[in-house]
């Protein structure tokens, strides 16, 4: 063999090399840097805000409006839709009602997966006509407590409660049903 094609031969082999570990670093460059600025694909952002730590809910036991206790039971891999609202009366009113048709229509459009979707309503949920899903829970004053920033006074804000007792995503009063629907429909994906 020619010394000078044996030269040109470890060259390109060389050069073959150094593109593989640029490429290499290169990608993990961009990965580290991509999470480093806090950049997530739109895929896997939610809509709510992430509760970080989550709220525990695990260790208290919700009363319904009936007096018996609503367990959490996390065998059945229930969600639920939670609206912190003690108090409808007055200005409140409207703030509840929307809440009220947002949450209803989010549960409505689950239709599937509707049966592992609770909607619980906190306090005394509004006089008018009432979703057959709808379980209202007593406003225990811990219960409320445990709910990130609950005593909102321009209307009732909405939380996603995973199936094991944790608040994990809290909803605005006045949010878009679109955003709930979407990050419920995702999480339910999951199983």
């Amino acid at each position: 063999m020619n010394p000078e094609s044996n030269e040109a031969m470890r060259s390109g082999n060389r050069m073959r090399l150094a593109l593989l570990a640029l490429a290499f670093l290169g990608t993990a460059a961009l990965a580290v840097g991509l999470r480093l600025t806090g950049w997530q694909p739109s895929a896997t952002r939610v809509h709510g805000e992430l509760l970080q730590p989550p709220g525990d809910l695990r260790a208290l036991s919700p009363v319904t409006a009936q007096g018996s206790l609503y367990a959490w039971n996390p065998s059945a891999r229930v969600w639920r839709v939670a609206i912190a609202a003690p108090e409808c009366a007055g200005m409140h009113a409207r703030g509840c009602a929307q809440a009220l048709d947002a949450v209803d229509k989010v549960w409505r459009l689950t239709s599937r997966h509707a049966s592992r979707v609770h909607v619980l309503w906190i306090g005394t949920p509004p006089t008018r006509q009432r979703p057959d899903t709808l379980r209202a829970i007593r406003p225990d004053p811990k219960l409320l407590q445990a709910l990130p920033r609950s005593d909102v006074s321009t209307g009732p804000p909405v939380y996603l409660i995973d199936p094991n007792g944790f608040v994990v995503l809290r909803y605005a009063p006045g949010f878009d049903p679109a955003d709930l629907r979407t990050d419920l429909a995702r999480l339910l994906k999951l199983r």
